[in-house]
């Protein structure tokens, strides 16, 4: 939606909550004025310095505004929710006679918003300001070769490193990435939120990723929207490998219970990477392909893990013949109420789904997107392990 739009509604829906709730306030109206004219004035500025030629807002102005919408979004809930319990009450008292004191019901209904949104909103900022928790997953694959069994792999999603996603919050998911200790590390999409001249340095950190077969990268959307040849390109000299319909054929060697050289056993691994589901809007040339990404892979190996940002590319996935997609972009909703609205757009959420015959494990994301703000869907590092199939 274009800027002016947008601001025009929000500041409209501010204009309801107000109504709706200033007067049947008995005091702090004064503090909720104030509160509502600060978030409809800043909500607009994370968005407003990236349309071109903007003049550049400062990061504290940034936060400002996201914590803002967060809150913001929080007080538009609740107060559809009173009105919703308003009308509710009025009809049930109509229906059975029972008298009420409508005065103070109102007035206390009108204060608890706001109390209880800054409440959760405050929680929602601590969930999400948290380093993330790791997730341990094993995925169980049928046939799978003696020498994959345990082979782990480390996903970060969705971080989204921007206006408050910065180097600090990098640093400390590195370092507990690289205290896993596992095979190798997927970076599943939407890694920034701006330019490469903007967050290089913030973004700088994730040469630090510690794998045994290296870290491997898939672009998602928000790439698309800050410019992803150049965010290929920089995460290439960090000495990433991104995966653009494309594969590799990661060999692995396993010792368990061998006595001889002739005893240690071998097999590999086809790990395939493709472009976001919706690239294609923006490179005719990245149109997302599963099947081109196995293009040259050999015939023997059966073992095939895909790297896809949105869950949607599943379908695809399993009929190219994939045993699991690893995937993110919904945050797992993120916080209420847009975790209603992810099942329209996506198969799954979050959490390790069957289709046909791949696994598809979608996760929650290891930082968040726009208002630093989760509940009900707490950030991961997940740690996906192979096991053979009971």
């Amino acid at each position: 939606m274009p800027l002016r739009p947008l601001i025009l509604l929000t500041t409209l829906l501010h204009v309801y909550i107000g109504l709706r709730l200033l007067p049947a306030l008995a005091g702090g109206s004064v503090l909720l004025v104030m509160a509502l004219v600060v978030s409809a004035a800043t909500m607009p500025l994370p968005f407003a310095s990236r349309r071109p030629g903007a003049r550049r807002i400062g990061d504290g102005w940034k936060w400002i505004g996201l914590f803002c919408m967060g809150w913001f979004s929080s007080m538009f809930v609740l107060t559809i929710v009173r009105d919703a319990g308003l009308l509710v009450t009025w009809a049930v008292t109509l229906l059975s006679g029972w008298g009420i004191d409508w005065p103070r019901w109102l007035s206390k209904s009108a204060g608890a918003v706001p109390l209880v949104a800054t409440a959760i909103t405050a929680i929602g900022f601590l969930n999400a300001r948290r380093t993330a928790n790791v997730v341990r997953v094993d995925v169980p694959i049928q046939g799978l070769p003696a020498a994959l069994d345990g082979f782990t792999i480390a996903q970060l999603s969705d971080i989204h490193v921007g206006p408050t996603i910065r180097r600090g919050y990098i640093q400390r998911i590195v370092d507990a990435v690289n205290g896993l200790g596992a095979d190798m590390v997927a970076i599943t999409g939407d890694l920034v939120d701006g330019t490469v001249p903007e967050l290089r340095d913030h973004v700088e950190p994730l040469q630090g990723l510690r794998a045994r077969h290296g870290t491997f990268v898939v672009t998602g959307n928000h790439e698309y929207y800050a410019g992803a040849h150049a965010w290929i390109a920089e995460l290439r000299r960090l000495g990433l490998r991104v995966l653009l319909n494309e594969h590799v054929v990661l060999q692995t060697r396993s010792v368990k219970g061998a006595q001889t050289d002739e005893e240690v056993l071998e097999s590999a691994l086809v790990v395939a990477g493709v472009t976001d589901y919706t690239a294609v809007h923006f490179d005719a040339a990245h149109a997302s392909d599963p099947q081109l990404a196995l293009d040259g892979a050999p015939p023997m190996v059966h073992t095939r893990v895909l790297l896809a940002h949105q869950p949607r590319s599943a379908p695809a996935a399993a009929e190219a013949g994939y045993q699991l997609q690893i995937s993110g972009h919904t945050h797992g909703g993120q916080f209420f109420p847009w975790n209603l609205f992810v099942p329209l757009q996506q198969p799954f959420t979050a959490g390790l789904h069957k289709l046909r015959q791949m696994w598809v494990y979608t996760s929650r994301g290891t930082g968040y997107w726009g208002p630093p703000k989760r509940i009900g869907a707490p950030s991961e590092i997940t740690l996906l392990r192979l096991v053979p199939e009971s």
